[in-house]
């Protein structure tokens, strides 16, 4: 019965151009909060079909990955072997790369892909996962930024300063301690993430406690979320595909749509909180964030996200 209603919901998807995506019955919309006037008079329609994402991602959160994806309306496709990567990708809107379970096996298809996407002037979402944490990792995500142009490139602050800097601290995928930026330091870290995006020409997301979405020029500082997503595997792999969906529906402003997909995941995570019960543990929220994506609707968005720019 639910199943059904959901795949009601999402009959005739519609994009529009202009900051976040969301789904509500039968459209999805791009919109600021910020300019919602301007958005109202320059939205445009990019396309009546779900964005296709193709994920080469890694085996502990394929499953959600792919959900996350239907959730927002989006559709997913993995395809990890060589002799089909870039046949793949070029059948799609978007691509999402993630290190997490690498293999010397799936390097050559994340090239393929990526170089295809590249060609086709597809976006791209490369997630560093553990970046930092070995040699093998560390060589393999320069190697796809040398080959690779990605529109975004989101990660923990760890992860993100070993691109960075070339050398790092992950704790496995966690970020260091060290590495974590507060209040007081928070100015210098949205003027690292600006200076990474200038030397990349991509939009860098840190993701964390507070979340910093920038180019080089401007950056959105995002204070959605929960404690608890912590405690759930993958949540950032999830949010990782929710953003190559966001931008392959609005590649013409890709920072406000990665900063969207930043805001919706943590809103999500926040919804999702409120609904545990005594009985409830890290299983349902997993489950719960997802249905919270899946029901987000743009007033919901809109007046949920918190984030200020700097």
């Amino acid at each position: 019965m639910r199943r059904s209603f959901q795949n009601a919901k999402r009959v005739e998807i519609k994009l529009y151009v202009k900051s976040y995506l969301t789904v509500q019955k039968n459209r999805t919309y791009i919109m600021n909060r910020k300019a919602v006037k301007k958005c109202s008079e320059k939205c445009c329609k990019t396309s009546e079909k779900r964005p296709l994402i193709h994920s080469i991602t890694n085996f502990v959160t394929v499953n959600d990955c792919a959900n996350i994806l239907l959730a927002c309306g989006a559709s997913p496709i993995m395809a990890d072997d060589e002799r089909e990567a870039a046949e793949i990708t070029s059948a799609c809107d978007g691509l999402c790369i993630n290190i997490g379970t690498l293999s010397s096996r799936t390097i050559p298809s994340m090239l393929a892909a990526g170089k295809k996407a590249n060609e086709l002037c597809h976006p791209v979402v490369l997630d560093p996962v553990g970046v930092g944490a070995s040699h093998f990792r560390t060589d393999t995500a320069f190697k796809l930024l040398n080959n690779i142009h990605f529109s975004v490139i989101r990660g923990n602050i760890s992860e993100i300063k070993t691109l960075a800097l070339g050398t790092g601290s992950a704790k496995g995928v966690d970020a260091d301690i060290a590495d974590c930026f507060t209040e007081e330091t928070l100015d210098k870290a949205v003027a690292f993430a600006k200076s990474f995006s200038e030397k990349t020409g991509s939009v860098i997301a840190i993701t964390g406690k507070t979340d910093i979405v920038a180019d080089k020029d401007r950056a959105f500082v995002i204070r959605n979320g929960n404690d608890m997503m912590s405690l759930v595997t993958g949540t950032g792999c999830q949010l990782s595909s929710l953003t190559a969906a966001f931008i392959a529906a609005n590649q013409n402003d890709i920072l406000t749509a990665a900063a969207s997909a930043v805001s919706a995941m943590g809103l999500a995570g926040e919804t999702a909180f409120g609904r545990l019960s005594p009985l409830d543990g890290n299983a349902s929220y997993r489950n719960y964030i997802i249905d919270a994506v899946c029901n987000m609707t743009p007033q919901g968005l809109e007046e949920g996200a918190k984030y200020e720019m700097r």
